[in-house]
């Protein structure tokens, strides 16, 4: 079976719970931990999820705000099942299981 997994990336909410409210002031934060990045980078890392991010990055937000990955990073999976439409054509004729056709015997006319 498949399975869909799926994040939810909480950068924004951590800051917002620090009385952060401005990206560029993680800036400094970022680089008393020999993390440097741009002003666009830094706010793209709040405002957006992404798909990539350094390890390095990840442990200098967790140190920053005092929490661990699961806490910056929301998983989520669930089960992929294949769904019924409901457009199944109705002529379709259900078989009768019970009536099933005599096994054939096969004998040599020969002898």
């Amino acid at each position: 079976m498949r399975r869909e997994v799926d994040y939810t990336w909480r950068l924004a909410e951590l800051m917002a719970a620090r009385g952060l409210h401005n990206t560029t002031e993680l800036i400094p934060l970022l680089a008393e931990r020999g993390i440097t990045l741009s002003r666009p980078q830094v706010y793209r890392l709040v405002n957006q999820q992404p798909e990539r991010v350094n390890l390095k990055v990840i442990a200098a937000i967790c140190d920053i705000f005092d929490c661990g990955p699961h806490d910056l990073i929301t998983v989520t999976a669930a089960d992929v099942r294949a769904r019924r439409t409901g457009t199944e054509p109705n002529n379709v004729i259900g078989l009768d299981k019970a009536a099933r056709p005599r096994r054939a015997r096969v004998t040599d006319d020969a002898r």
